[in-house]
């Protein structure tokens, strides 16, 4: 009797959860790695733009502004937006509006051209990138620093890809403009394959929060910091991506092309970064990943600023990559959980963090290298990395320290 009631009770114990990956999850995927192709194919593109249109650093550097702009903006209307045309209108109208911002700078023979087109870029982006981290989160609840952490794998991947297009068709004479072309393709795929996928409903609180003067639910003290956190790191890593090729090709004997091709370090970097800290999360807290992130970055960037040789500024590139790869990602999955059943509103404000620190410092680190050079430029990476590690520390104190 007891063995018959031991085994009724082995079958009606419910099973664990477990991450599962269905059709919006893989839609999601996809689409975040063509947002990143786009976001990451600027920095490369940079040494081209700036001598084909004759721009300064300053003036160049209005490129990477207006894309950080437009994500500060949209940071500020996603929420709004969403609730309208509702999250699949969102996913598939920031898509489609990041591909024309796209052919913007691909078609435009004149800066303003240019920079507008990087403009559409960032705003409508940023509403694609929104609407895939909060329903990713909403959709994976449990497991959203796993989901989160797996695209951004998909995201690295495409982002990889980006300065070795502009390196081949650069290499090969065929112009930097082509380089924007071929992922555009993948919108089309992506659409024609996941068009009518069901997409997740926002998820509810589970207990009544505090109130704002509006009505709406404030977002904690923790969400905070880690909305500082997002801040600081998008500086450091933004400056990176935008004007690594620049610097490379600035301070060493690479050829521009060569020096675009080069920053594919940071990207694989990123990739293989993500790669691991997708299993890292299933076992770690995803705070004391992303601390040790932080440290690792901050242990290759002198190497890449300070060491003359090009081959070690490529390995000081890896490893800031490496250390920076799931800086991101780990800190908006902390942050949405902080702010239970407000995954919407939550992943827009990060926006404006990402967006106002993209939007700032790469256009000093541009304005400083007219007046003092690109490599003493590059120095304000340092403290943004230092004090980024200082807010995941103050984020600790607030938050529960579990694993992913």
């Amino acid at each position: 009797m007891s063995s018959t009631t031991t085994t009724i009770h082995e079958i009606e114990k419910p099973a664990a959860p477990r991450f599962v990956r269905g059709r919006f999850t893989w839609a999601s995927y996809w689409m975040l790695g063509y947002f990143a192709f786009f976001d990451a194919i600027l920095g490369p593109l940079m040494p081209f733009i700036r001598g084909d249109l004759r721009l300064s650093y300053t003036l160049a550097s209005l490129h990477f502004s207006a894309f950080a702009l437009g994500a500060v903006a949209m940071g500020t209307l996603a929420d709004r937006i969403t609730s309208r045309v509702g999250r699949r209108g969102a996913f598939w109208g920031g898509g489609i509006g990041m591909a024309a911002g796209a052919l913007l700078v691909a078609l435009s023979p004149v800066a303003a051209g240019t920079i507008l087109g990087a403009l559409l870029m960032g705003l409508l982006g940023s509403l694609l990138l929104i609407t895939i981290q909060a329903a990713l989160a909403d959709r994976h609840r449990l497991f959203s620093s796993v989901a989160l952490t797996e695209a951004n794998v998909f995201a690295s991947g495409f982002a990889l890809l980006a300065p070795l297009m502009v390196g081949l068709v650069t290499g090969a004479g065929l112009g930097w403009r082509l380089a924007l072309f071929p992922v555009l393709a993948l919108l089309a795929v992506v659409g024609l394959r996941y068009w009518s996928v069901p997409f997740p409903e926002r998820a509810a609180a589970h207990h009544e929060p505090a109130k704002a003067t509006d009505g709406r639910a404030r977002l904690p003290l923790a969400y905070w910091m880690f909305w500082c956190l997002i801040a600081l790191e998008t500086g450091a890593e933004w400056s990176v991506v935008y004007w690594g090729a620049s610097f490379l090709a600035s301070d060493s004997p690479l050829s521009k092309a060569d020096a675009a091709t080069a920053m594919a370090a940071f990207f694989l970097a990123m990739l293989i970064g993500r790669v691991i800290g997708s299993r890292l999360t299933r076992a770690f807290p995803g705070l004391l990943v992303l601390a040790a992130s932080l440290g690792i970055a901050l242990v290759g960037f002198p190497l890449f600023w300070l060491v003359p040789l090009p081959l070690m500024r490529v390995v000081g590139l890896f490893i800031v990559g490496l250390g920076l790869a799931n800086v991101y990602p780990l800190g908006v999955a902390l942050a949405t959980e902080a702010a239970p059943g407000q995954a919407d509103r939550a992943s827009a404000r990060l926006s404006i963090a990402a967006g106002l620190s993209a939007l700032i410092a790469p256009f000093i680190l541009g304005a400083l290298a007219d007046h003092i050079g690109i490599g003493q430029a590059f120095g304000i990476a340092i403290p943004l990395l230092v004090l980024a590690l200082l807010a995941a520390g103050l984020a600790g104190r607030g938050h529960t320290v579990a694993p992913a």
